[in-house]
């Protein structure tokens, strides 16, 4: 048989084998702290930002997507550059590559509204949802099933936020805060029963 046609089916062989195992490299506690990160800044944030400054508002919340991302990965990126072998690695890759698409669209989506009308910037919080929950969806097979409660959470958030988005008056950081809090507490709680508390009963 052919050397290279042989690696080339054993390589097919564990990427199969690989699909069908939970990836692990989540954990609870980054996942609820960034679910607290949403929380608190939705707390914080000035009301007038919304009403007066809805560019600032998308800002103010990229800023704190990008913190709240940064605690939410932070044990991933850890073990990817100290712990990990090559493995490994490709595994996180691909995992994060099923999620990074949906987090690109619902930032060109934001910056298109930016560019183009600031009066669709009420929309935005309901279009990150069903983003995030895209990109939850996406990344279903590498996670627990019961991450599709935490996909669904997302969907519905989002339908409910653009149904009732009406301009900056009633543009709210908690629409944004509190969907996404709500979503990555959830997330932690799958995360938590289905992998933490089953290897920690099984030592």
């Amino acid at each position: 048989m052919d050397f290279s046609r042989a690696l080339s089916q054993v390589a097919e062989i564990h990427q199969q084998i690989a699909k069908g195992e939970v990836y692990r490299g989540y954990r609870s506690l980054p996942v609820a702290a960034s679910g607290v990160i949403g929380y608190a800044a939705a707390a914080v944030q000035p009301p007038a930002l919304a009403s007066q400054d809805p560019v600032g508002f998308v800002l103010y919340w990229a800023a704190v997507a990008a913190c709240a991302g940064f605690v939410g990965a932070s044990e991933i990126v850890y073990n990817y550059v100290v712990r990990d072998e090559a493995g490994e690695r490709r595994r996180t890759r691909q995992v994060v590559g099923q999620f990074l698409p949906s987090l690109l669209a619902a930032a060109l989506i934001s910056a298109c509204f930016i560019r183009l009308d600031t009066t669709l910037i009420p929309l935005l919080p309901g279009l990150w949802a069903i983003c995030f929950g895209i990109g939850t969806f996406a990344s279903r097979p590498y996670l627990p099933r019961a991450s599709g409660a935490v996909a669904l959470f997302y969907y519905a958030a989002g339908v409910a936020l653009l149904w009732v988005a009406g301009g900056s008056r009633t543009l709210s950081g908690w629409w944004v805060g509190g969907t996404f809090g709500t979503g990555q507490l959830m997330a932690a709680a799958v995360l938590y029963w289905n992998l933490e508390r089953t290897a920690s009963a099984k030592q």
